[in-house]
């Protein structure tokens, strides 16, 4: 039995601690904040209830392999999980309106032909099918199995079979998402509903590979679901079976360096000094913060490495209470898109510093939990913006969030006539709540773009010192956190030799 510290309390650091518990190992995890569930927090007030970090998920098979793997309850059994139907509504620049039925590919066909005409549904559900190439491609190595040592060729071969396309008298594949979109799908719409899943995670897609058509892939395959009570309960799930494991938190417990002896982990230190001794350390934080934890570089020549001046975008928030009641018909989630796509993709990137109406997701979920009663609804309007101080304070996130909730009037009818009161959650404010590295939103592992998109590797130079969670392979939003925990879980059980799940 070997004992392991695990720092932080996000999914994947709580997956690694369930499936290292469940394998005989004595766990302790340390978060320096007083709860679990890194990003997945939830807001309460006056009887409403919000979440304030994802609102869906996709890929809930990583979930139900956890439970099933560390006790006899399965997920079904600790949440109530739902698929959402519709998956989406999108309400494109031009005043279109679209719902996607969820995971059915001839259902998002049809409803995308009769919306926006048969030669546009018929142009995305080719793509589909050449994004689920791309995803057949790249699933193991990016998702499955501990990075690759020879990770290069991951980042040099582009999985998405593109459509030969001429080109100045040459003829040309696709290399980036835009260009999959405007060479592939053409309709300025359908461009808008692709680049919106690389939106969500602060890609731009003039630079996106076009491997990131697994990203609207997974969820049409795979569905959007929802956890009833807000996704909170997701945590308190993994929580809880963490705890019926015998797996210790000490919470308000800020680690402050990774100890070694004699060449490999001996433990953590916390910030008040006190030390706890282990055999292997499980890190759950952003790279930069892990190395000044150890006090050295974690990268050698040949690693995939973060580039130190990159500030990923992160996500800006507003928790609407509302008077009068969810209408029939209302959707989950609407999607409303810019109504200037270059203005916004610069804007994201900071080349631009004056806000403009971004793409804006407004969740409704159809949730008695989160209203004081059946007269009220909690909304959440979010949208991705660059990060910098210009949010926290003053007037400009104000300014902001009312261009989000003049955006949300199409998905919510007389919308600013029910507020009864907002709260604007900035990227720095969530960043210092969830230690999320300054509120950034780490992005799922790409294959292509040099290695550009690729995450560093789960073990580490360091022997006994392992990487989990989003900033690390394979990459962010929950189904990844998830399969990071299983990855680290699997090194540390099996050793080095190990190879993901089969």
């Amino acid at each position: 039995m070997a004992r392991i510290a695990v720092i932080g309390a996000g999914m994947g650091a709580m997956a690694a601690a369930a499936r290292l518990a469940v394998a005989g190992h004595r766990v302790a995890v340390y978060e320096r904040t007083e709860t679990y569930g890194g990003v997945l927090r939830r807001r309460e007030r006056d009887g409403f209830s919000f979440d304030t970090g994802p609102g869906l998920f996709t890929l809930p098979a990583v979930y139900r392999d956890l439970f099933v793997k560390t006790g006899r309850e399965p997920l079904e059994e600790c949440v109530d999980l739902v698929q959402v139907d519709p998956s989406s509504r999108h309400v494109f620049a031009d005043g279109t309106r679209v719902s996607l039925p969820n995971a059915s590919r001839a259902g998002v066909v049809a409803a995308l032909g009769e919306a926006l005409g048969p030669d546009a549904g018929r142009r995305w559900g080719d793509f589909l099918v050449r994004a689920r190439e791309a995803w057949d491609r790249s699933r193991r190595p990016l998702l499955e199995e501990p990075l690759w040592p020879n990770w290069q060729v991951l980042a040099e071969r582009e999985p998405y079979p593109a459509v030969p396309h001429k080109r100045l008298l040459r003829t040309r594949r696709a290399g980036t998402l835009a260009e999959v979109g405007s060479w592939e799908l053409r309709d300025p719409r359908l461009v808008a509903l692709l680049e919106s899943h690389a939106l969500a995670y602060g890609l731009d897609p003039r630079g996106t590979p076009a491997s990131a058509a697994v990203l609207p892939y997974m969820e049409h395959a795979f569905g959007t679901w929802y956890v009833r009570g807000g996704m909170r309960e997701l945590a308190r799930a993994v929580y809880e079976r963490c705890v019926a494991r015998k797996v210790e938190f000490h919470f308000g417990a800020e680690v402050s360096g990774v100890l070694e002896e004699d060449g490999r982990v001996a433990g953590v230190e916390l910030r008040d000094g006190t030390v706890g001794e282990a055999d292997h350390v499980v890190a759950g934080v952003d790279p930069h913060r892990l190395e000044l934890m150890t006090g050295h570089p974690l990268y050698g020549d040949g690693d995939v490495r973060p580039d130190p001046t990159e500030r990923r975008p992160g996500r800006f928030t507003v928790l609407l209470a509302l008077r009068g009641p969810r209408e029939s018909g209302a959707a989950h989630r609407t999607v409303v898109h810019a109504p200037d796509r270059t203005a916004e993709l610069d804007f994201l990137t900071a080349r631009a510093g004056t806000p403009v109406r971004p793409t804006v997701t407004v969740l409704r979920p159809d949730d008695p939990a989160l209203a004081p009663d059946a007269e009220h609804e909690s909304v959440v309007l979010s949208a991705t913006v660059p990060q910098g101080a210009q949010w926290d304070g003053g007037e400009t996130g104000e300014r902001f969030a009312d261009l989000l909730v003049e955006a949300a009037e199409a998905a919510v009818p007389g919308l600013r006539g029910r507020v009864l009161w907002r709260e604007v959650h900035t990227p720095g404010a969530f960043g210092e709540e969830t230690g999320a590295g300054l509120g950034g939103i780490p992005a799922p592992a790409l294959a292509a773009g040099r290695g550009r998109f690729l995450r560093p590797a789960n073990t580490t130079p360091l022997p006994g010192l392992y990487r989990v969670g989003g900033w690390s392979h394979p990459g962010g939003g929950l189904p990844h956190a998830g399969m990071s925990g299983a990855l680290v879980a699997g090194l540390i059980v099996e050793g080095p030799e190990f190879r993901g799940s089969q």
